[in-house]
């Protein structure tokens, strides 16, 4: 915070850049900055910003002289923001402190284990904005590929969660439901979560965007309704409807784990060890109490086969009940995409299909969701055992579940109606035979290069399952794109690559 004790010269005048540099904060300093001469700053530079109001740790990118006037500093949109500063605002740079923690992690690139106060003082320094990029990056490849044991995994979820917020609510049980992930358009929560609400349940859902899919629970549900609730919001939304469905970015829970999953997208990684304490950490945050995971299994899933799923779900359930969680596991199967959407839109589409009981819904989307609550019924004891699915189908086809989710829609800011492209593209069947393979992964990229999850109404819309007989000509599938360029970029690789969807001939 500026004081008198810094001459003229040190103190800068905050100009706002409209530049969006995601949740990284960046200051912008001229070539010729006095300040950055004195105090001996070069590019990309670590420095303390502080404002009137609060500081933080920016990056530090040196521009041309005509892009400010001299005595200014340009803040991008994540720096003002955090900095909660005004244009005109005063602006004091200054070295921040070293990062003690910083030691910990080398230990760790060197395979030595962690203790819980390395954890805690790793998980302080990232939340408060001291890890460059590169650090991260360092971070999540040291604890990747097995490099976490069972008990660094509960070290570091612990670690994950005391950075952050913490939720309580009345009563017990709380309930949540993730899936693991890796198996395109199995977008089940929002259907689990008006099924569970609608039983008398509470479900503070808190959910992640996309990693390395072309959508997160948060990128659909954002399609339908707001989800960058605060925790005001969001209690306020769960103690008025039950639950919510919310970016768990947006209300400090865990909000270490917001910032490496960030990182984990570029890197294209989604370790075992990080994972389940990203899972995890999340659920405790919440104050969930009951846990039903979803282990989806197949060729071209995240889990690719049955004993990794095994102990996945051993680690799962360790962990969870070393902080306290009681957690159901569910492996399911992943040989193919769950829904006809792929992408946020597409998938938001696929959801209300199946929460409206329309003639044309995904069956197999109603089916797994269906499953998924029925489990969670029974975890949370509404349900006696083997009695759960009957007791979620009742509630969907009775309207409840519907009516609930609409309830939580118009309490998180109003039902909207999902974007559609403005260009597609159908994929047509060369030639007759049987759908005997398709390639989530590949489905998966060609959804992202066509512009998902950042633009909302891009992805692919799947006309065909496996086992379904095929002539020459039929649709398989359309790509939905919001600009021409990235619907010829998604076609180019698809069709660079192998056809993601197999077809043996008779």
């Amino acid at each position: 915070m500026p004081t008198n004790e810094h001459s003229q010269s040190t103190v800068l005048v905050a100009r706002h850049f409209d530049i969006d540099t995601r949740q990284e904060p960046v200051i912008f300093l001229r070539r010729d900055s006095a300040v950055a001469r004195s105090e001996g700053f070069e590019a990309l530079s670590r420095v303390n910003v502080a404002s009137k109001h609060r500081s933080i740790i920016a990056t530090l990118v040196i521009v041309g002289e005509d892009l400010l006037q001299p005595g200014h500093a340009g803040l991008s949109d994540a720096a003002r923001h955090l900095l909660d500063s005004h244009e005109g605002d005063e602006l004091v740079l200054s070295y921040p402190r070293p990062v003690k923690s910083l030691s910990y992690l080398r230990s760790k690139i060197y395979g030595n284990p962690l203790s819980a106060q390395a954890f805690q003082a790793i998980m302080r320094d990232i939340v408060d904005g001291r890890y460059m990029d590169v650090h991260l990056s360092a971070f999540i490849t040291a604890c990747a590929n097995g490099r976490l044991s069972g008990d660094e995994i509960s070290l570091l979820t612990e670690a994950m969660v005391d950075a952050g917020e913490r939720l309580h609510w009345p009563g017990t049980p709380i309930v949540d439901k993730h899936c693991i992930g890796g198996l395109p358009g199995n977008r089940t929560t929002p259907v689990v979560v008006a099924i569970a609400v609608a039983r008398g349940l509470t479900m503070p859902k808190t959910s992640s965007r996309a990693i390395t899919s072309p959508s997160g629970t948060a990128d659909t549900m954002e399609t339908l309704a707001p989800v960058d609730l605060d925790l005001a919001t969001m209690r306020r939304v769960v103690e008025r409807e039950g639950g919510c469905i919310a970016w768990g970015g947006s209300v400090s829970l865990s909000p270490a784990d917001d910032i490496l999953i960030r990182v984990e997208r570029a890197l294209n990684i989604d370790s075992e060890g990080q994972l389940i304490a990203s899972v995890l950490s999340k659920k405790i945050a919440a104050g969930s109490t009951h846990v039903v995971i979803d282990i989806p299994v197949g060729p071209t899933a995240k889990v690719r086969d049955p004993a990794a799923a095994d102990a996945l779900a051993a680690q799962l359930k360790a962990v969870g009940h070393q902080l306290g969680l009681e957690i159901c596991i569910a492996v399911s199967d992943g040989s193919q995409p769950v829904g006809r959407g792929i992408g946020p839109a597409l998938e938001a589409r696929d959801v209300l299909a199946v929460l409206q009981n329309q003639a044309g819904a995904p069956a197999d989307l109603r089916q797994r969701s269906l499953e998924l609550a029925g489990l969670l019924l029974e975890t949370a004891g509404v349900a006696d055992p083997g009695l759960g699915f009957e007791a979620a189908e009742r509630t969907l086809d009775d309207g409840s579940a519907w009516s609930r989710f609409q309830a939580i829609c118009e309490a998180q800011g109003g039902l909207s109606e999902p974007p559609r492209a403005n260009y597609r593209y159908d994929v047509f069947a060369e030639h007759e035979g049987t759908v005997s393979g398709i390639d989530n992964r590949v489905l998966a990229r060609v959804a992202k290069l066509a512009g998902a999850p950042n633009d909302k109404a891009a992805g692919l819309e799947m006309n065909v399952r496996l086992g379904n007989r095929v002539n020459a000509g039929d649709l398989l599938m359309v790509v939905h794109a919001e600009s021409p360029g990235e619907l010829d970029y998604s076609l180019h690789y698809m069709k660079s690559h192998r056809n993601p969807i197999e077809i043996t001939q008779p």
